[in-house]
């Protein structure tokens, strides 16, 4: 759809927002309004617009803002999303869309209410080789396997946040747990799977640094996916394995032809900017599944239960 650049504001400016401004500045549908962060030394080094360190500031500010994108800390996508969602502005959130699923409830019918999109933004399913198996696929899937294997260290630059149980809401269920299991369901199209084992290995802290979620369809005979999350890997592997009907076995590495760190991930955030721009588009045809990935998160934790160990892991001095 034709239509003159569509004023955006980008809300944190951690780790991830550079994925972002660089799909803004790239997708001709978008301009980049207003940046917001609590830290001034964060907006000192932002982009050349203004910057806010307060979102209400920034809303009274910038009335001609058509979305916003959320890329705050988990623990903020709730709040942060209720008041945009309040003053009528579509939002698109970083994975999870909250810490809890009641306030995952609440802002979908917060959005319902007020006519306008929440976008639960999950990065992999814009990624090039997977797109590509699914699209060689002919047959119904039997079984599918998510590997979602990094050293967590290595990954968050300053944004020291998700080594805090509290404020990432988990670990590595909590955070990788809403891409895989968004991987589950659109491999799976049409079937919503459901937790039916899960084991969790946290550290001293708290934190969960591995897991295994396994999952099934309700069906006659169900379809089965197994989800493999591990925040202490040395180096990373990210993949997924496909089972077809005749036995045959399809996989995608989800970082092929992207050696350089984190660079599939340029790519797959143009996908998410492009997808939500089609969102506002046709805002009747978007369904989030922001709400059903943080179900399958806290389902994990509640079947993990008392069975969740504590482990000792070490971690490299170059990466503390």
């Amino acid at each position: 759809m034709n239509h003159p650049p569509r004023p955006v504001a980008v809300i944190g400016l951690g780790v991830i927002s550079r994925f972002y401004l660089a799909a803004i500045e790239a997708d001709p549908g978008f301009e980049l309004a207003a940046v917001c962060d609590l830290s001034a030394a964060a907006l000192a080094d932002g982009p050349p617009v203004p910057g806010y360190r307060d979102h209400r500031a920034l809303l009274a500010a910038h009335p001609e803002l058509a979305a916003a994108v959320v890329t705050a800390p988990n623990d903020a996508h709730y709040p942060l999303c209720r008041d945009l969602l309040a003053a009528g502005l579509p939002v698109c959130v970083e994975k999870p869309l909250a810490t809890d699923p009641a306030d995952a409830q609440r802002l979908a019918a917060l959005a319902a209410g007020r006519g306008t999109v929440l976008f639960t933004a999950f990065h992999r399913r814009y990624n090039h080789p997977l797109r590509e198996l699914l699209a060689r696929l002919d047959q119904p899937v039997r079984q599918l396997t998510v590997r979602y294997f990094e050293q967590i260290e290595e990954h968050i630059g300053q944004d020291r946040w998700y080594l805090d149980p509290a404020r990432c809401g988990g670990g590595c269920v909590a955070d990788n747990g809403p891409n895989a299991f968004d991987l589950v369901r659109l491999v799976l199209a049409g079937a919503e799977p459901a937790v039916v084992r899960a084991t969790v290995e946290r550290d001293a802290a708290g934190l969960d640094r591995r897991a295994v979620v396994e999952l099934a369809t309700d069906e006659a005979p169900p379809r089965r996916a197994r989800v493999e999350l591990d925040w202490s890997y040395p180096g990373e592997l990210k993949d997924v394995s496909i089972t077809l009907a005749d036995g045959s076995v399809h996989r995608a590495d989800l970082l092929a032809g992207c050696p350089g760190f984190k660079e599939s991930l340029w790519h797959e955030y143009r996908g998410i900017l492009a997808a939500f721009g089609a969102a506002l588009d046709r805002p009747g045809g978007h369904r989030d599944g922001g709400q059903a990935a943080l179900d399958l998160v806290h389902a994990a934790y509640r079947l993990a239960g008392e069975q969740a160990t504590h482990v000792a892991i070490r971690i490299p001095e170059e990466v503390r």
